[in-house]
């Protein structure tokens, strides 16, 4: 089954995950109508190859124009031109933007499916998804709602407020033009009593205007400090989760309509005071309300409208290289990075009038700061409208680049801490103004590593990953200088994670329970053990030359870029230790194998076979790691199908029969088999055609002794071929050399 049809059948709450982030960028009609041919290219590579990007983007273009051919129906057809069309205008100078966007897509989608295949969440995930969050948004939408109610409401008030002083104004300025001697006339006195009688209804109903503003005032204050920054917490906190592989970044426009509903109520409260204040200039008296309670209620509105703008400055899109999508927060010197800031409020006055500047570093932490940088590029631009995001000012900086500051005298990093334990922020400020109010606003990145190669990415990751776990900090510069310590419930969470966003697939109780026995020992339990930085990523495992973290991070890099579709579909078993893997080996079939990660080697996977001895003894054969290099040479797949073993005397065959526990191995990978052999096809004179096939070589299989490692070779070479030659005929040759 398709990635997109898996999707189609998720439950809602998934499927609108999915719904976030499709938007203009890319819609969600092309990855329709394209599904099949958009999953069968390597977008992934391509993120890293300009000219594969463009071959890639160009064929997407065509590809899309032949769907407006075959389809039938008029506005899809329509719909699907115009995404053309867009598409080709937006990235037709820069293809891989395109590229980054799709990997990104797919790698999400990816994350959903191993998400809603996973029964049970963990404590962090179900704490940013629980119904008590549910609950709590939608009595922040009816409590803004009736604000906005309120303070339309008091429009009518003020607006009959007013009517009712023009006529007390009229009546009291005809009375004054009458002539004196028909004051004491008994019409005059009674007008004059109509007059007292309005002039105190005109009182009662300013006095009642007032109480009902500051009732509303004090219910926006409330509701702002109670519910509309816990949100905007709550918001910032899951951006940090998802920023370390966790669940999609949801709310954005649900907390926009929240600050626009409120910015538009408290300014609208503004001018309501504005208009009270013209109306004194007409008709006051002694004790009237107005120029009383007015100054007050002006303060207090300016300081909810400051403190609301403030908070509305966001930074949406983490600092990211794009050629690391999945690994925010991580900044190599003179290479490009994107990052976003948003203005939650909506308020057309403003639009195309801010201006962000961008500075690298503008709080240093106390003491000696070893590396210091400044922004290359051009650090300055204007907020735009952004149609795609419900129309709220936004800014893209996709050109930044960092250049480190040389400094005579001083040689690389000399401090405590290391380079990828440095933390560093990038700061935007720009000036708010609006109504005669001026508003200075703020923001600052999550704290960032900065690099200088490449090689130090998974270190760098680490104290991403560390740092955003353990604190909501926004700002703590000097983390690392006493790094918390997790959990193994927190930390194992998240190294799940890591699997279902880079590989699809997340990690099950029994491979989480062998990984915290790696890292922390033998434990009646490890949920609530404690685990230091220095253990994860800074010292080795006992007996290795690399630590814990570098180890799991080899085996995500051999998964992504060699074993996906294998460890998507739950081949691989991975994480279990020889003690298991025997356990669960004994009582099998012959032939019966499984997957498992190496222990001893950085980045490799090898396979485990039974076979039971006449006597009933269980012999297990292991295979040295199959690593990078050369999985480079053949897919793991085919390495499953075509696997060898020689020994003396006997016939080259394949050992491996079932996965555990009992599926038949081309049930389980055949889909993956890059190519099917030919069964009996005798060779076209004068040339045999050629096949990579993976070996082991053993020195016989009966005086075998357990449990023995063969060594799997690369694909086979001429002196390899004459020993088959020398042991099989010539129609058996051909058999096993077939493609």
């Amino acid at each position: 089954m398709s990635q997109w049809k898996q999707i189609q059948q998720l439950d809602i709450k998934f499927l609108e995950q999915v719904d976030y982030f499709y938007d203009d960028t890319f819609p969600m009609e092309a990855r329709q109508v394209l599904a099949n041919w958009i999953e069968g290219q390597d977008w992934e590579e391509a993120t890293n190859h300009e000219s594969m990007a463009t071959v890639l983007f160009n064929n997407l273009l065509i590809q899309l124009d032949r769907q407006c051919l075959q389809e039938p129906n008029f506005l899809l057809r329509h719909n699907l031109k115009r995404i053309t069309q867009q598409l080709q205008m937006k990235y037709k100078n820069n293809p891989v933007q395109v590229a980054v966007i799709i990997s990104s897509c797919l790698r999400e989608e990816r994350r959903i499916i191993a998400l809603a295949s996973v029964q049970e969440q963990g404590p962090l995930e179900k704490s940013m998804q629980n119904s008590e969050a549910f609950e709590r948004q939608k009595n922040l939408d009816k409590r803004v709602a009736v604000i906005r109610s309120s303070v339309q409401m008091m429009d009518q008030a003020v607006k009959y407020l007013e009517d009712m002083q023009a006529d007390f104004d009229f009546r009291y300025k005809t009375l004054q033009s009458r002539d004196p001697i028909e004051r004491s006339s008994k019409v005059m006195q009674q007008e004059v009593a109509l007059l007292q009688e309005i002039l105190n209804c005109l009182d009662f109903k300013r006095k009642e205007i007032l109480s009902k503003m500051g009732d509303v005032i004090k219910e926006i204050n409330d509701m702002m400090s109670t519910q509309l920054n816990l949100e905007l917490m709550d918001w910032k906190r899951r951006q940090q989760i998802a920023c370390i592989g966790g669940p999609v970044l949801t709310g954005m426009d649900q907390l926009q309509n929240w600050f626009t509903l409120t910015a538009q109520s408290l300014f609208q409260i503004k001018r309501q005071l504005d208009k009270l204040g013209e109306l004194i200039h007409k008709v006051t008296y002694e004790s009237d309300p107005i120029p009383l309670q007015i100054p007050q209620m002006e303060e207090q509105v300016k300081f909810l409208i400051y403190h609301l703008i403030k908070s509305s400055f966001v930074v949406e899109k983490q600092p990211c290289m794009p050629t690391n999508p999945q690994k925010p927060l991580i900044i190599k010197t003179q290479v490009q990075f994107t990052t976003k800031v948003r203005l939650l409020v909506k308020l057309p006055e403003v639009d195309y009038q801010l201006k962000v500047k961008t500075t690298f570093d503008k709080d240093p932490p106390p003491g000696k700061v070893n590396r210091q940088f400044f922004i290359l590029t051009q650090n300055t631009k204007v907020m735009d409208v952004e149609e795609s995001s419900n129309g709220c000012l936004c800014v893209e900086f996709r050109h930044l680049q960092l250049k480190e500051k040389k400094f005579s005298g001083t040689k690389g990093n000399e401090g405590p801490l290391t380079v990828t334990e440095e933390l560093h922020s990038l700061s935007f400020e720009a000036e708010f103004c609006l109504q005669g109010m001026t508003i200075d606003l703020a923001t600052c990145s999550l704290p960032l590593v900065v690099i200088s190669n490449v090689s130090q990415i998974p270190a760098g990751w680490a104290s991403v990953m560390w740092y955003n776990l353990l604190t909501d900090e926004p700002e703590n510069l000097s983390f690392f200088s006493n790094p918390t310590r997790a959990t193994w419930s927190q930390l194992s969470e998240v190294l799940s994670w890591q699997f279902s966003s880079f590989a699809g697939r997340g990690l099950n109780k029994e491979q989480l329970s062998m990984l915290g026995e790696k890292l922390l020992g033998q434990q009646p339990a490890h949920n609530d053990c404690q685990v230091s930085w220095s253990k994860f990523c800074k010292e080795n495992i006992p007996g290795k030359p690399f630590s814990f973290w570098i180890w799991l991070d080899s085996i995500l890099d051999l998964i992504k870029k060699h074993l996906l579709p294998v460890w998507i579909d739950g081949n691989i078993m991975g994480f279990v230790s020889k003690e298991t893997e025997r356990a669960l080996l004994r009582d099998r079939e012959s032939g019966t194998f499984l997957l498992r990660f190496s222990e001893s080697h950085l980045g490799g996977i090898t396979f485990t076979w039974v076979e039971q001895a006449d006597n009933g003894e269980a012999k297990f054969i292991s295979v040295e790691p199959y690593t990078k290099n050369r999985l480079s040479a053949l897919p793991f797949a085919d390495i499953i199908r075509d696997y060898k073993v020689i020994a003396d005397g006997i016939v080259p065959e394949n050992p491996l029969k079932l996965l555990y526990p009992d599926i038949p191995k081309d049930e389980a990978f055949g889909k993956h088999y890059n190519s099917q052999q030919s069964k009996g096809k005798i060779p076209i004179f004068p040339y045999f055609p050629m096949s990579l096939i993976p070996i082991s070589t053993l020195p016989t299989i009966t005086n075998m002794t357990p449990p023995s490692c063969s060594s799997p070779e690369p694909p086979m070479s001429p002196g390899m071929f004459d020993a088959l030659s020398q042991s099989l005929s010539p129609f058996e040759m051909a058999v096993i050399s077939s493609p």
